[in-house]
């Protein structure tokens, strides 16, 4: 049997898909099943153990090309991105996007089975001679589950493991040594008493005494984000009063460093030095993670790690950091959410302080302390 996955962007969606696609190897185990992705999250997808095989969009990349005058070589790699899209028979396609982009490559896969949502996304329904109901009031990950569910019919085995859905991100060696290992190339200076013992992981290191707050300030939506100047603060506070290194996380190096220089206290900016994967290995050893509604939120809580996330335009029902231990801080507004990308008074994340972000902060690591004495 063979079995496409359609499912593009963006981080977090990504994130969001995983269990369903363990789930599909759970009930289709000698399937051999592929994965269509956009570039900017293919990393996640690398040495996937449930996938045969990731075939990656350059979708933007194409677009870009072909707008600045460029043709023959957007062409070719669009003619070789077909080939080996259609390159199998698939008896089973499923649309875990439901848009018209997607919709055409479920429609040019030549899949016999097309499944997707009946919601009618930018007429994406029309492609598929198979539907389910898309329930908004779910988190995502709970209704990508519903696909395998529905495939799965009465049977009971896919029901329990959507209530202990599995994030796999798979991390090798020398990755996951570059980010952990101590005194490592990322956070020299950072944890730096490490005790060896019995239950530790690449070069002995305890996640115990990994000692550092990763923090995600950025966000793609102007409306999700949080004052620089009250991120500085929360910095210091956590250097201060917690005894607790700051490690600032992101895409590019500019936006974390204009942090960075207002803190009073020390912090590593490791803005645009990490690939998806360390990044998900350097979450996975951090006490606890900061962040803004963002696919970095969703990688931290899909490695495990608890977080404290900052919630304005968006609904964290919906998309907020998926299982259990995790603090949602979030103003109770009578036009939230949204769902705008820009707002003049965007008093939904202005009006979050310090003070209660950091009393969260304090909350959640205590409690992993006292859960990790027991």
């Amino acid at each position: 049997m063979n079995i496409l996955i359609v499912k593009l962007s963006a981080i977090g969606d990504v994130i969001h898909t995983l269990p369903a696609l363990a789930a599909l190897r759970q009930l289709y185990p000698d399937a051999h099943i592929t994965w269509v992705v956009e570039e900017a999250a293919a990393d996640l997808l690398a040495d996937q153990p449930h996938l045969d095989r990731v075939v990656i969009s350059r979708r933007k990349a194409w677009l870009r090309e072909l707008r600045g005058g460029r043709i023959a070589a957007p062409i070719k790699e669009i003619r070789a991105f077909l080939r080996e899209l259609r390159s199998r028979p698939y008896d089973l396609v499923i649309d875990f996007h439901g848009l018209l982009k997607s919709a055409v490559i479920v429609l040019i896969s030549g899949g016999k089975r097309k499944l997707g949502y009946d919601s009618m996304q930018e007429g994406s329904a029309l492609f598929y001679n198979e539907k389910i109901p898309e329930k908004m009031e779910k988190h995502a990950v709970d209704r990508y589950l519903d696909f395998v569910r529905y495939l799965e019919g009465s049977g009971s085995d896919i029901r329990s493991l959507a209530e202990t859905p599995e994030f796999t991100i798979t991390v090798g060696g020398e990755r996951l040594e570059r980010t952990i290992a101590p005194r490592s190339e990322l956070l020299k200076g950072v944890g730096e008493e490490e005790k060896r013992g019995e239950g530790t992981e690449s070069g002995g290191v305890r996640k115990a005494e990994r000692r550092y707050v990763a923090v995600n300030p950025v966000a793609f939506w102007e409306t999700k984000l949080w004052e620089e100047n009250k991120f500085a603060e929360l910095g210091d506070r956590i250097r201060e009063e917690l005894g607790i290194d700051v490690v600032l996380t992101g895409s590019e190096a500019g936006p974390l460093e204009k942090i960075k220089t207002r803190m009073k206290t020390a912090a590593v900016n490791l803005g645009g030095q990490t690939t998806l994967r360390e990044l998900a290995s350097l979450y996975r050893d951090a006490s606890l993670v900061i962040t803004t509604d963002s696919g970095p939120m969703h990688l931290a809580a899909a490695v495990g790690t608890p977080v404290v996330a900052l919630f304005g335009p968006t609904d964290p029902v919906r998309t907020g950091p998926y299982g259990r231990g995790h603090r949602v801080i979030r103003r109770e507004m009578s036009c939230s959410p949204c769902f705008r990308k820009h707002c003049k008074a965007p008093r939904c994340m202005t009006d979050i302080t310090v003070e209660e972000v950091f009393s969260a902060v304090k909350e959640v690591l205590e409690k992993g302390e006292k859960d990790g004495n027991q």
